[in-house]
């Protein structure tokens, strides 16, 4: 059940109204990190979800990201509003202005509608917590752009609510999956393949144009890692077949060659 109050959850004030910022403003309304993604993605996450302590979770922070989306939205509108009567303002996104008469819409930033493709939903609890930690992060780096192309000082203080609420989020996502007891590379129930999961392919080799190497890190070397060169190279190497630079070519030859599969 939900229930509306005629009250935003953080109060928003805009001193210069710039229509510009506020086309910028849409892509945390109607974009794909905005606030009615995390909304619908968590609250349909908590619906599908068996465990009562992280369906709770999910449906609290599901149904805060609609107030995101309230302050948002007014933020918005206070930014687009010159649109309504002036030809200049209106020039800033004529989208905005003619089809949504100054307005907010389900739209980003570049007038492309909102779809359902934005969600990331699994219904596997370790998969969808990690997906919401990484949404968060991608929303908090998006207020952090949005704060940094606008001098305004209410709009930079409703921005920086959003943004921190976003940290919050974030802690909440990691220790409800800590909780969990599970390790970092747990996912699903199927184990992977021994022969296959600790094998690191250095797949991009030689010297880049500007000096870039092949590099070596915990990402690839130390604990259980094998490090195994590119097995293309490999490959045409055991079979004398040249340079890297005929490999690539070669490769390239033999792909343009396949018939193409027509259903």
């Amino acid at each position: 059940m939900y229930h509306h109050l005629k009250k935003l959850m953080y109060t928003v004030r805009v001193g210069t109204p710039d229509p510009k910022f506020g086309n910028m403003l849409l892509e945390q309304f109607g974009g794909a990190n905005g606030e009615l993604a995390a909304a619908m993605q968590y609250s349909i996450q908590g619906l599908n979800c068996d465990d009562p302590g992280r369906k709770d979770l999910l449906m609290d922070i599901g149904t805060e990201e609609l107030s995101h989306l309230e302050v948002v939205g007014t933020l918005a509108r206070m930014h687009l509003k010159p649109m309504k009567k002036s030809r200049t303002a209106a020039e800033a996104d004529p989208l905005v202005a003619i089809v949504g008469g100054g307005g907010v819409s389900l739209n980003n930033s570049e007038g492309n509608p909102w779809t359902a493709d934005y969600l990331k939903i699994s219904g596997q609890m370790e998969v969808d917590l990690r997906n919401n930690i990484a949404a968060e992060a991608r929303a908090k780096i998006t207020y952090e752009n949005l704060i940094n192309f606008t001098e305004d000082a209410g709009t930079i203080d409703a921005l920086n609510f959003l943004m921190t609420r976003e940290i919050t989020h974030m802690k909440a996502f990691m220790l409800a999956l800590d909780s969990m007891g599970i390790g970092p590379l747990t996912i699903g129930k199927l184990p992977p393949n021994p022969e296959w999961v600790n094998k690191y392919f250095n797949d991009s080799t030689g010297t880049g144009d500007d000096g870039e190497t092949d590099q070596r890190g915990p990402w690839n070397e130390g604990g259980d890692w094998e490090y195994v060169q590119s097995p293309a190279i490999e490959a045409f190497k055991s079979q004398g077949n040249g340079s890297t630079r005929h490999v690539s070519e070669s490769s390239a030859t033999a792909e343009a060659r396949k018939p193409v599969s027509r259903r």
